[in-house]
């Protein structure tokens, strides 16, 4: 009778260890597929011609340095440079909206970079028909920092990789939702343009956005250029897997007549 017991039990045992080590092979195998497919569409989502860089971070404190202009400190500072004209508010267009939860007192950047966002959203609302979405525009130091709480990948508020928001320079630009030919239109729109030294753009990872700071001479080039702020130029250089263009530095482009 043990003998048949004992021989019941093993048999029980070998099931239950059969049963589970297909569980567990069956679960193994579903979490390197989620990986897999997690890998996979990150890497087709993200790849950006304007890479963020410490370089690029630099660049952008040397144009606000060069300018002159002050790392916008608080709401007071804000409302004294909105009252000079210094900072212009963004309009509202068939071609340009706001995100909702962007505060109207922060719908301001420099006359520049406001020309740069109108021609921007005009040129890319003839060609797709859509309207381009401003996330984000000038900042103080105290709306950076809280920024940096609750995100550890925004810019610093001070040192020589702060961000250039808090100089009213800057503007974020929705890039979730777009298709690929309206990011690569995006891209090679604003290659030249950063060949120039005219723009400095990056295109976000985790917030999912083309942050653009502007300098002030595009407003020269604009003027100069007026049929080339309409439509992206007819010959544009290659993506960056093909090519490789680095802006000139700012010294050399003030050079420039």
């Amino acid at each position: 009778m043990n003998g048949k017991i004992n021989g019941r039990l093993f048999l029980v045992l070998i099931l239950l260890a059969a049963c589970c080590g297909q569980a567990l092979a069956l679960h193994s195998t579903t979490r390197l597929a989620h990986h897999g497919r997690s890998r996979h569409h990150l890497g087709i989502l993200w790849n950006p011609l304007f890479r963020p860089t410490h370089e690029s971070l630099l660049r952008q404190n040397e144009e606000v340095d060069r300018l002159e202009l002050p790392r916008i400190q608080d709401q007071d500072e804000l409302d004294q440079l909105k009252s000079s004209g210094a900072l212009l508010p963004i309009n509202e267009s068939e071609a340009l909206h706001f995100d909702p939860r962007l505060a109207s007192e922060r719908r301001y950047c420099r006359p520049w970079t406001r020309d740069f966002v109108e021609d921007i959203s005009q040129a890319y609302y003839r060609e797709f028909h859509a309207q381009l979405q401003v996330n984000s525009a000038v900042r103080t130091v105290k709306d950076q920092k809280r920024l940096r709480r609750h995100n550890r990948n925004a810019a610093p508020e001070s040192g020589e990789t702060a961000s250039s928001h808090l100089a009213g320079i800057t503007v974020d630009l929705q890039r979730r939702g777009m298709t690929t030919p309206q990011i690569q239109w995006m891209e090679q729109y604003m290659v030249p343009l950063q060949a120039l030294g005219l723009v400095e753009p990056e295109e976000e990872r985790h917030q999912w956005v083309f942050h653009i700071m502007v300098s002030d001479r595009y407003e020269g080039w604009r003027e100069s250029n007026v049929l080339a702020v309409k439509e992206p130029p007819e010959s544009l250089p290659q993506p960056a897997a093909e090519q490789s263009i680095e802006p000139p530095p700012l010294s050399i482009v003030a050079q420039q007549p």
